[in-house]
């Protein structure tokens, strides 16, 4: 699918060193946007994966940007302003709570993160998203559902801070629709290949087998990275609208491998 929306534009995606955010990078290079690749500490990854977007004859550029800082998120929307003028497509992919060191640090990282984070890099963007640009939250259908669905006790934190991220951006659409901004969100299945359910089997053997026989499959970095082009690019979509990757049968109850 081809969206002429995106060829020209400006993408800065947070998170864009590997998964979801690596494939997304890559997905968007190919409909003919230009890249800002954020990333925390890995350099050589994020380089990377610009120089696969720029294959697509795109201009792609790595900018490291530890989200939890506010001076490092007002940064990271400076460089994008330097270095292409414009923003017009926010993707806000990066999570996290399941990393030992920065919860031992801080045990509300989780929440720093999945939560304030968000909306600071929202609030931030905003003096840089032209009128008609686009916004994209990525989360957990654990984290959408939360409330609803049973969690495995060590994702409940990044649940419970997801679905509060989500909860925050949803309050700003009124301020979005007035600046002609559009919010979609993107919400997926276990993804296979990913950091978090590696995590998680970890801890949890035999959770994936549990969950990809629940649900029948699970979607890859490249489902994810589909729906969220999608969520960019379809004008059809309307402000706030999910866009549901994978199977949505979350339980309600516990279950155990």
């Amino acid at each position: 699918m081809t969206y002429p929306y995106l060829r020209g534009k400006v993408a800065l995606i947070t998170g864009a060193s590997r998964g979801i955010g690596a494939a997304t990078a890559l997905a968007l290079a190919a409909q003919g946007a230009d890249l800002v690749l954020n990333y925390r500490s890995k350099a050589g990854r994020a380089e990377k994966v610009a120089a696969a977007a720029q294959a697509h004859g795109v201009r792609a550029l790595p900018v490291a940007a530890d989200l939890t800082v506010r001076d490092d998120v007002r940064a990271l929307v400076a460089r994008t302003q330097q270095a292409f003028g414009r923003l017009d497509v926010l993707v806000l992919n990066a999570s996290g709570g399941l990393e030992k060191e920065q919860t031992a640090a801080n045990p509300d990282y989780a929440m720093l993160l999945n939560r304030d984070a968000q909306v600071w890099t929202l609030a931030e963007a905003l003096s840089a998203l032209h009128a008609g640009g686009r916004i994209v939250f990525v989360t957990s259908h654990w984290a959408h559902f939360y409330g609803q669905a049973w969690q495995y006790p060590i994702y409940e934190p990044v649940a419970r801070s997801k679905h509060a991220g989500e909860q925050a951006l949803l309050a700003q659409i009124p301020a979005l629709t007035a600046r002609d901004l559009r919010l979609v969100r993107v919400s997926g299945d276990v993804v296979e290949g990913t950091i978090t359910p590696r995590l998680m089997e970890h801890e949890q053997p035999g959770m994936l087998a549990v969950r990809r026989s629940a649900a029948g499959w699970l979607p890859t970095v490249d489902d994810m990275a589909a729906a969220i082009v999608r969520a960019v690019g379809d004008d059809t979509l309307a402000q706030g609208a999910v866009l549901y990757v994978g199977e949505t049968n979350v339980p309600q109850t516990p279950v155990a491998p």
